[in-house]
């Protein structure tokens, strides 16, 4: 109570025509962080029902709760299994310093946690503060309140990177993803592409040596080892699975080097049953996506082919690797850049799967296509809604003579 009321006092100075009115969206960000706000959004995403915006955006944060706990128990547990492997006890550096104490043993759910979390809230944290400084530098030129949006962009460009990158490079990619992507568009809700798979797009063609190869999926210097989508793709035809040395279940599970978020199948499906329950996802997105990677990862396994061995992976196992489902229930049902009408998100769901399997299967240089198909449908998603509204406005023309 007390709090409450020093910041009412507080508050006349910071709006309209007060002396501080300049710093309002600081204020209102944090006289919303510490005791919540009874305000719902006025401008876009769109309100459904009693959620606002800043319900939405919570629950997608703690919809990526089992993401993140993998994310933290995978990371710490490749690195440890190697170090293990290697007669080391622990990492050099400071993070060798904080592991002495605990261990480095792949057996210890803790010493996993805690080494994984070494690599992921650093990354993180570069994400969050970089990005949120832009945030706060747009709002307050625009006079605009600070969003919870922010929460969910930061927290998904942490968990779609390597835990190797440098942090520079978060921080160059962040910057990139909110300005170029987001606020040179009007901010929050005005933004045509994710900007989280904006920035790590942006990252991957800047700086191709810390985002691709065999050195930065496990978080141990000078150690290589290749995720399974390129051990696949580096196969003999008709020989890919054969070549791996994991199970589906395991590839299912997440125990797989990757990127630190998106490796675990079972995690994203946590996930997008809290989405779907709520009904802040789209169903239609998802069904769509699955249906059109699905079915072009079983054409391509039907016809197979003798030089290229991504032609013979089983379909089931293009679901469990790389960050189709991740991007299938977090990255394609972004509410702002995905289409709104039912029947464009048909077939923006199945553009995507369709392209994402594609690109994974026919690139050989590119063993992973769904970051480059959901950004391509996001371009496309404005025009899907134009024609389903035209052809809508046709047919009642049409219907009632007009």
């Amino acid at each position: 109570m007390q709090v409450r009321n020093i910041l009412d006092k507080a508050a006349p100075h910071f709006q309209k025509d007060g002396r501080l009115q300049r710093w309002y969206p600081l204020f209102e960000a944090l006289d919303s962080f510490i005791l919540g706000s009874g305000r719902t959004t006025d401008t876009a995403p769109h309100i459904r029902d009693s959620i606002d915006l800043k319900r939405v955006m919570i629950m997608v944060v703690v919809s990526l709760i089992p993401c993140v706990l993998m994310a933290l128990w995978n990371t710490g547990y490749q690195a440890n299994t190697v170090l293990q492997s290697m007669g080391i006890s622990s990492p050099p550096g400071w993070r060798g310093t904080i592991m002495s104490h605990f261990g480095c043993n792949p057996a210890n759910f803790w010493a996993n946690i805690l080494h994984g979390s070494l690599y992921f809230l650093p990354v993180y944290l570069v994400s969050l503060t970089v990005g949120g400084i832009w945030e706060c530098v747009f709002n307050i030129i625009r006079g605009h309140e600070m969003s919870e949006a922010f929460l969910v962009t930061s927290l998904l460009f942490a968990l779609i990177l390597p835990p190797t990158i440098p942090l520079w490079q978060v921080a160059v990619g962040i910057s990139f993803g909110v300005i170029f992507a987001k606020e040179v568009f009007g901010g929050v809700g005005r933004n045509f592409m994710n900007p989280a798979l904006a920035a790590r797009a942006f990252i991957f063609f800047a700086y191709p040596a810390q985002m691709s190869g065999d050195q930065i999926w496990t978080a141990v210097d000078g150690f290589s080892r290749a995720t399974p989508l390129t051990v696949l793709s580096g196969a003999q035809a008709g020989q890919a699975i054969h070549a791996l040395s994991i199970t589906w279940q395991q590839a299912f599970m997440g125990n797989i080097p990757g990127s630190m978020g998106e490796t675990s199948t079972f995690a994203c499906l946590l996930g997008a049953a809290l989405l779907l329950i709520t009904g802040i996802a789209s169903w239609r997105i998802m069904a769509a996506m699955l249906s059109g990677g699905m079915g072009c990862a079983a054409a391509f396994w039907l016809i197979g082919s003798p030089t290229n061995p991504m032609f013979s992976v089983p379909p089931q196992w293009h679901l469990v690797l790389g960050g189709f489902a991740f991007g299938l229930v977090f990255m394609a049902t972004d509410p702002v850049s995905a289409p709104h009408t039912a029947a464009g998100q048909w077939v923006y769901g199945l553009l995507i799967g369709i392209l994402a399997i594609l690109i994974r299967v026919v690139n050989p240089a590119f063993p992973e296509g769904v970051m480059l198909a959901i950004l391509l449908g996001n371009v496309f998603a404005p025009l899907f809604d134009y024609f389903v509204v035209q052809n809508n406005i046709r047919r009642r023309r049409q219907r009632y003579g007009a």
